[in-house]
């Protein structure tokens, strides 16, 4: 399914719930699709089982996955309003971002390249 950086600084559970997010806009998960139980996926990716609950608890908190007990966790169905939050939230990231990606010093045509970049079908090789 995907792999977790140990190395990493950021926390585990926070890579496996980005990861998760990921997977679900991307709607590779598809809307009401069964999450891989917390002892299996623990079991793949040799991490504790707390650190995959911890990770499912935000996503059900933020709306992404959805629990029913005895079931296990299911990708929720797309709702509007959390959409509209995320985007929201999104949008002030990338502002923020872009604003200090302008103060280092960066031309605004080469954040405007590396947008578009983004945005081609095939997202190109990384000849960077």
């Amino acid at each position: 399914m995907f792999t977790i950086d140990t190395r990493s600084r950021v926390p585990i559970y926070e890579q496996l719930t980005e990861k998760l997010k990921e997977l679900i806009i991307r709607e590779v998960m598809k809307e009401d699709e069964k999450l891989p139980s917390v002892r299996s996926l623990a079991q793949d990716l040799t991490i504790n089982p707390n650190t995959i609950q911890k990770a499912y608890r935000e996503l059900e908190r933020e709306g992404y996955i959805y629990s029913i007990p005895g079931k296990g966790s299911f990708v929720s169905p797309v709702k509007n309003e959390i959409n509209r939050e995320r985007l929201e939230m999104l949008k002030k990231e990338l502002e923020r971002i872009v604003g200090e990606i302008l103060f280092l010093g960066v031309p605004k045509e080469e954040v405007i390249r590396i947008i578009d970049k983004m945005t081609e079908p095939e997202r190109g090789s990384d000849d960077d």
